[in-house]
């Protein structure tokens, strides 16, 4: 193997790495979303890791944090949370779930 050879395969498996990463961070920020999401619901118990679940999901059936808002800020609206308010919750949780897996190694 050649010194490009291996240059290639270093970049390779650094990408795969970066966007294994980068999905868990999505689905770990979806998920501490959803929870705060079940709180200003009211739900206890079961029922919140339930919808943080149902949250997480929604990334899968369309990917983009737009629809992750869009189903949370629609689940919320009657509770006195607006569109702006889930997307400072979305950004809040983008960087607690980073912190939490860069902390985790």
């Amino acid at each position: 193997m050649t010194t490009f050879d291996e240059r290639e395969a270093g970049f390779e498996a650094k990408f795969a790495h970066d966007a294994d990463i980068e999905f868990r961070v999505i689905a770990r920020a979806n998920k501490l979303l959803g929870r705060w999401a079940a709180a200003k619901l009211g739900l206890s118990g079961d029922a919140v890791e339930d919808y943080a679940r149902e949250v997480v999901h929604t990334e899968f059936i369309a990917p983009g944090h737009e629809d992750v808002v869009g189903k949370v800020t629609t689940d919320l609206a009657g509770h006195g949370v607006t569109s702006a308010d889930v997307h400072v919750a979305h950004a809040a949780a983008l960087a607690e779930a980073r912190d939490q897996l860069l902390k985790a190694g």
